[in-house]
């Protein structure tokens, strides 16, 4: 019974660590209960999906993530770009300095 405890606890909180940085919080909750300590560290050191560099497809107009090698949406193969988009949070930050100027 304790084990199940420490696996659900562990589990959390990594989905919850997941989740802060834009990944998909059943997604880390799985991977850090199914190996405790590994899988929250693992989502700890883990990149932040919103800090991404995104990229306009050529054939729909979608923006995605950089580092795609696909389009989502037509399936559209993704050369490397000339010009990056920026980030969501680096949009957001702009829009709240932008707002705390006023």
């Amino acid at each position: 019974m304790g084990y199940i405890v420490i696996v659900f606890f562990f589990g959390l909180a990594g989905g919850i660590v997941g989740r802060i940085k834009g990944g998909s919080f059943f997604l880390w909750f799985l991977i850090s209960a199914c190996v405790p300590f590994i899988g929250l560290l693992t989502a700890i050191f883990s990149r932040w999906e919103n800090r991404e560099l995104r990229r306009q497809c050529p054939g729909c107009g979608r923006v995605v993530k950089l580092h795609d090698a696909l389009c989502i949406r037509c399936g559209t193969e993704l050369e490397f770009p000339d010009v990056a988009i920026a980030s969501e949070a680096s949009v957001h930050e702009r829009m709240a300095a932008a707002g705390r100027a006023r």
